[in-house]
Parts: C-alpha cells; structure tokens; sequence
C-alpha cells in the first residue's frame, strides 16, 4: 500500500504545499518514493528513489506550475521496480494491489514487464489507446478488468491528458487556487484548504500540458530497499524444525493440556477453564447494534472506522458492516512491519470489492524490525515463555493510530472485529499471573491489571540487561494506548453478531479471499509473527494458540474435541516459510535461532 497525490495548476503551487502534500503520503511508507512533473518546453522528468518521498521533493521540486504527481510507497524490491511506472511515454502512480495482473499480460497478448502490478495500468492504457478508445471506455475497462484496489493517476503527455481512477474511494481531489490537486485522502487536502472536495467515484479525466518524457533517474542509497519475498524452500533447514510426538494430558472436554499455566483437572478430569465458562449470550443480538448505530449515522459521507488488517476477522466484520448493517465505513489498516504480502492482497480484494476507502499508516518500518530483532535476541539470549509478547508489542499502536484517523476524519465511531474466542490466558500465565475468566476482552485492561502485568513482566526481564533496550518506550506507550487510555465511542461487532467460523470461511470464500499454501487454518495467516511465536509455544510447552481457540470453540458448542484434535494437529505443523521470511526480515540466522529453541527444556514429556 502506498500514498499518491498531485496537481494540475495554471499557476505555481507553492513549496509548502508541496511539503504537507509530501509528508502525509509518506506516513503510509517511506521505503520507496517516486515524481512525474512537467518541467518546462513541453518535456516531463521522472524519479524513482529509496529516499523518503518529502526527501525527494525537497531535492527535485521547486515551485511546480502545469502537473505534478508523487508516489510513496511502503516497500519494494529495487529502485528500478519502484514506480512512477511508464510505459510507451505513459506515466502512472497507483496506490493498492491487482491481484489478476499477471493474467491481465495474457489477456492483452503482451508479455509481462517487470515484477509490479502496476505495470498492466500503462499497459491496458497504451494497447486501447492504439484502438482509438476513448478515455472513458479506457477508465472503464481498466476497472472492469482489475481485481483489487486500483487508485492511481495515468499521465499521457503525448495527447495532454490525466485520468485519476478508484474503485473503492481511496482518492479525492479539491478546487486549490487556479487548478486542483489529488491525495490518497481527504484530510490532506482539507489542511490545505482546497474547496469543492469531492471521492472519485470511478474516474475523472483531466488536461495536462503536452509534451514527451526526457527519461526517468534513479535516486540514491539504494541500500535502504528491504526485500521481502516468501522465501523458496530449503530442506535443510526445514528439517531443523521440529514437530514432536507429546505425550501430555489434556482435559477431557476441550483440549486444554497440563502444560497450560494455573489449570487443574476435577475428578471427572475436565479442566478449570471449562468449569468456569460463561457461554456467549446471543439474545441481544444485530437488533441492538443497530439501534446504537443510528447515533452515527450519516446522510454522506463516511459513519464509522473499522481497523482492518485485512485477515480473516477483520475481512468478515468489513463485509458485516457494509452487506448487513448498512454502514459506510472507513478500513484503516495500520502496517507495523509484520503485515505480510497475503494480507495486503487480501486487503486490496475487500475493499475493492466492497468499495470501502482504506487509509493505511505505515510505521517506521526499519525502526519497529530493529526493535523486534533487539527483543528476539534478548530473548534468544535468556529464554522465557512470559516474555515472547515482546515480540508483537510494536502492533499496539493500533489503538492509539485509530483514535488519530477517528479525529481525521471527523468519524467518532470505531467498530472492531476482534474474535472473542481468541481470549488465550496462557501468554500472561507463563508470567505467573492467574486468568481472569469473568474479563471479556482478549487483553488485560485497566490500570490495575497492567500495573501488575508490566511489574511481572519487568522483574522477568530484570534477569537479562538485553531486554532493556530502545525498544521500551514503543512497548510500554503502545500498551497504554492498548489497555489503559479511555476509549468511547467504541464497539466490538462480535459482542452482537455470534462469531461461526463455518460461515466466516463460506462468506470470505465468495469474494475470493485468499488463503496461505502452509498452512490449513485461516486464523492469522496475514501475520508474519505468528508462525514463529507458536512454534516456541509448541517446541517448549507442547501446545499454541490453536489450541486454545478450539477449546473455546468446543466450549461454545461450535465444535467436537475429536475434531478439534484433529485440527491442531495440524495447524501446530511448524510453518517454515513464514518462519524463515520472519528471520530473514529481521536479519536473524535461522539455523542458529531455531536449534537454540530446540534446545530450550520442554514442559513436557516426548
């Protein structure tokens, strides 16, 4: 994902315009960035760079008069692969994911350019353009033919002409003294105080100044670019994870073993945590949410937020939202550096699909992977079941970076899809902390909890000076953001609507969601985290995640304990593509890493 913008003016538009323009698409990336601009005697220049995209149009840009356009992009694989992508003098910037793209080349009869999706844009538009098709038809075709987001600018210098495309919403243009300019979203170009703001609702053809394209430069430090390509598979390596028989006793009615911390078994064998289930009460049901929502209804524009990650829950509460109650939402997906390339496809297939806006923040991708790579080698260094949440506190920020869009945008309402039988209890048990079986939520909540969770977790990390690292404000400030600051005007969707996986899986299926190739479950497979925190879980302690996922399942009456055994059988398998994307992103040895948790002693007995 990525933030475009641009303008078309007869006069000049100023640099600090230019700058805010800048600095609002580079807060969804900044790992690639990219300009098209019209210079002067009808020629336009181009640049693709690894710089950050207000770095580049500070160094390239001065007062820009005729059009300009700029692309900032969350990650790539070469300067060269980076866009403004052009093609036969046709010059695009686009922000979302085709996910046909490679089909598109042989519809055309073309042969594929390079790796990007964005490739077909220029393409569909130069071979239509050779038939004499008008623009129309060509803004037309292209967004019958793509599958998944398209919002991009096509600049076609040779006639003079400028087509700003969107099938979900995510682009919007503004009146700005003798011209207009375009931005990925709305807030942009309210601080700059445009007028007669409007979402481009298909396409809209512009004119731009005629002229031909002198060639396209490569900017500096092309060391900054980070692959992350799924790796191929190297047997040698895979053999050294580990999928061990156990021999563990499990209650006899959910599959809970007696590896998990604070469980006890009664005489019948069946475990405290289902003794002290409270089941799901359905009776209240859509009818009540639909009543509060008619406080945030709109007669336009948008009525709610819905943080989006594009997996499995997030993806079903998206289409709940707008096929079932009738809203119109906002997606807001926050990339922390573990959002993998699964989960930006299936991101870009809802919202296209469901024509919803998505607006994604991306953090400081180098910063937050340096702060998770410093934490696993802390924890590598001193192991310790209780302190593996370090891993994934930089995703915390969530909760803080959603309030900020709230405000943004002028949307109080916020509806979360968070699963509540997700609820774990072991990540703070092996911290020695008791379960709370009456807490609703999937995460410790209020002062009183935390204060006791961070103290826990500090005296644990007390045990090795590595663990006290730069990472520790991003931790404790997303936490808070998380569990402790007030939040209102906030509803989870799944406290209405019961949550079956059955019809999750049906529904999702039908818009084509994509599932992972390692793996049978749907559950966090856009994660680049998770396959590598639960092979710990279940090289050590002999269980996952899965496992308590379908002990509630089971508790809920939503699944049988032969086939919930059945399933962790095989959703515990250790998934070692992800695993090794995971520690190659992080620039972590692999063989070393996963035989010194080998080596960690295990809970139970093999």
């Amino acid at each position: 994902m990525c933030g475009i913008f641009g303008g078309v003016s007869q006069g000049h538009i100023p640099n600090r315009t230019l700058k805010v323009l800048a600095l609002d698409a580079k807060r969804r990336g900044s790992d690639a960035s990219g300009l098209f601009y019209y210079t002067s005697a009808q020629q336009y220049s181009a640049i693709k760079s690894v710089e950050p995209i207000d770095s580049l149009v500070k160094k390239n840009l001065g007062n820009v008069t005729g059009f300009f356009m700029g692309h900032s992009r969350l990650i790539t694989h070469s300067p060269e692969e980076n866009q403004p992508v052009i093609l036969d003098e046709i010059a695009v910037i686009h922000n979302g994911i085709i996910l046909n793209n490679h089909q598109l080349w042989s519809n055309y009869k073309q042969p594929p350019i390079g790796e990007l999706d964005s490739n077909v844009l220029p393409m569909i538009t130069s071979e239509l353009l050779k038939g004499d098709i008008p623009l129309e038809q060509i803004a037309q075709q292209i967004l019958q033919d793509c599958i998944g987001v398209v919002n991009c600018a096509i600049a076609i210098p040779s006639i003079g002409k400028l087509l700003l495309i969107s099938n979900n919403g995510s682009l919007f243009v503004g009146q700005y003294n003798k011209g207009l300019l375009f931005s990925s979203e709305r807030t942009t170009l309210v601080k700059l105080g445009c007028s007669s703001i409007s979402q481009i609702a298909d396409f809209l053809e512009l004119d731009i100044p005629t002229g031909v394209v002198k060639g396209v430069s490569i900017g500096d430090d092309p060391g900054r670019v980070k692959v992350a390509l799924l790796p191929s598979k190297d047997k040698v390596q895979e053999n050294l994870l580990e999928n061990p028989t156990v021999y563990i006793r499990r209650c006899s009615n959910c599959i809970l073993p007696e590896t998990m911390p604070f469980i006890n078994f009664n005489e019948e064998g069946v475990c405290n945590f289902c003794l002290n289930h409270k089941k799901r009460n359905p009776t209240h049901g859509p009818e009540l949410l639909l009543e509060l929502l008619k406080d945030y209804r709109r007669a336009a524009g948008p009525e709610v937020i819905i943080p989006f990650s594009g997996g499995r829950d997030s993806s079903y509460a998206l289409h709940i939202a707008v096929k079932q109650l009738g809203l119109k939402p906002i997606a807001f997906t926050y990339d922390w550096g573990m959002l993998t390339d699964l989960g930006r496809r299936n991101a870009s297939l809802m919202c296209s699909a469901l024509r919803v806006e998505n607006i994604v923040v991306a953090a400081n991708i180098e910063r937050k992977r340096l702060y998770i790579r410093k934490n696993l080698l802390a924890w590598l260094n001193k192991p310790h079941l209780g302190l593996l949440s370090l891993l994934t506190s930089g995703d915390k920020h969530f909760f803080r970076l959603t309030n900020q869009v709230c405000n943004q945008t002028g949307v109080r309402l916020q509806l979360w899809g968070t699963n509540p039988l997700e609820v774990t209890h072991f990540k703070q048990g092996f911290l020695g902390i008791p379960p709370k079986f009456s807490s609703e939520r999937v995460f410790a909540a209020g002062i009183k909890s935390q204060v006791n969770y961070q103290t826990k977790r500090f005296l644990k990390m007390s045990q090795s000076p590595r663990y006290f690292n730069s990472s520790i404000w991003d931790t404790l400030s997303g936490e808070f953001h998380r569990s402790i600051s007030k939040k209102s005007d906030y509803l989870e969707l799944f406290n209405y609507f019961l949550w079956n996986e059955r019809e999750v899986e049906y529904v999702l299926d039908e818009y084509g969601w994509e599932r992972s190739v390692d793996t049978r479950t749907t559950w966090r497979i856009g994660d680049g985290t998770a396959a590598f925190y639960n092979y710990i879980y279940n090289t050590v302690a002999g269980f996952t995640e899965h496992d308590t996922f379908r002990s509630n399942q089971i508790r809920e009456g939503d699944l049988t304990r032969d086939k919930a055994l059945t399933l962790v059988e095989s959703e515990n398998r250790p998934r070692y593509q992800n695993i090794k994307w995971y520690l190659d992103i992080l620039g972590i040895d692999f063989a070393s890493t996963i035989n010194k948790i080998n080596s960690i002693p295990k809970l139970y007995y093999r």
